[in-house]
């Protein structure tokens, strides 16, 4: 079974642990999703991380009494060819680590850039990130977890996707700065780059976790079983 970290600091969380547990159906392999709250649950047992969305401001003073983004860091540097998401936020921290880090990801990147709540918006993407063919599942039935959250259902055929482009949505979204981009870019909004790949850190400035289509948890999942030794 692998076992994905999730950073509990701010964000669609839950809808993070939803997507990873229907992409884990769709490609039928066992996932245990590993709740992150303090640095001593980064273990060499953790296959992959994702670090969601939310205020990166925010997520480094929360993170502060348990250590927990100084610990996910650590844990990149030991383990840079294990796969990593970061969404939003994520993808900042990625760009930005602080504390006299180097980046995780060849690209500059500038926080709400497109602007404040009230500009946030969807809009279709181009991906050119090859992901795990999708076996659409039936609908599951996820439980209540301790904070009395239940996802939302998924039906079999609104987990298919269109192949030809994503479901972008963005809130308060960040931007990678022009020609700042020295690796992969994987999604783009006409003729923005969105979402970058390098080497396993795959950064995004919207939101998969929000849509249907889970072609990157997808990715996230089957690279941590090719990586993990």
């Amino acid at each position: 079974m692998l076992r994905i970290g999730l950073a509990m600091l701010q964000g669609a969380r839950h809808e993070h642990i939803e997507a990873l547990i229907h992409a884990s159906e769709e490609v039928d392999i066992e996932i245990e999703i590993v709740e992150l709250r303090k640095s001593s649950q980064l273990d060499s047992n953790i296959c992959a991380l994702i670090l969601p969305g939310g205020e990166s401001t925010a997520m480094r003073k929360a993170s502060k009494s348990e250590s927990l983004l100084d610990g996910i860091f650590d844990w990149m540097d030991k383990f840079p060819n294990r796969p990593v998401l970061g969404t939003c936020a994520g993808a900042i921290l990625l760009s930005n680590p602080g504390e006299q880090r180097q980046p995780y990801i060849s690209a500059q990147i500038s926080r709400n850039a497109w602007g404040r709540q009230r500009q946030s918006f969807e809009a279709q993407l181009e991906i050119e990130l090859e992901t795990p063919e999708s076996n659409p599942t039936k609908e599951l039935e996820l439980q209540r977890d301790n904070f009395n959250h239940k996802p939302l259902k998924i039906s079999h055929e609104a987990a298919i996707g269109n192949p030809d482009s994503y479901p972008g949505v963005f809130i308060r979204a960040p931007r990678f700065l022009a020609n700042s981009v020295k690796c992969t870019t994987v999604a783009t909004l006409e003729e923005e780059v969105v979402g970058i790949l390098d080497g396993m850190k795959l950064a995004l400035t919207f939101h998969p976790e929000l849509t249907l289509d889970r072609r990157f948890h997808r990715w996230l999942i089957v690279e941590a079983k090719n990586n993990f030794s």
